[in-house]
């Protein structure tokens, strides 16, 4: 039972650092709607925010699928 518990508050541990680091990423990648600082068209906006949507189902399928797994790298 002692291993469950570790177990447990490592996930916790290691969930709230991955998902506060997530959070300010994507608030890092909202700051490049700022049209004063970067020129960028809707094509490429919807590729970020279709990529973002996809990443977020890929999690959200992990964890109800825990065997299957998929990684990739984001390119405009």
């Amino acid at each position: 039972m002692s291993e469950n518990i570790d177990k447990s508050e490592r996930f916790i541990t290691i969930a709230e650092k991955r998902v506060n680091n997530a959070i300010k990423s994507i608030s890092a990648i909202g700051n490049l709607s700022n049209k004063r600082n970067y020129i960028y068209n809707e094509k490429q906006v919807k590729k970020i925010i279709s990529v973002l949507r996809i990443t977020v189902k890929d999690v959200e399928n992990s964890f109800l699928a825990p065997d299957k797994k998929k990684s990739g790298q984001f390119k405009l």
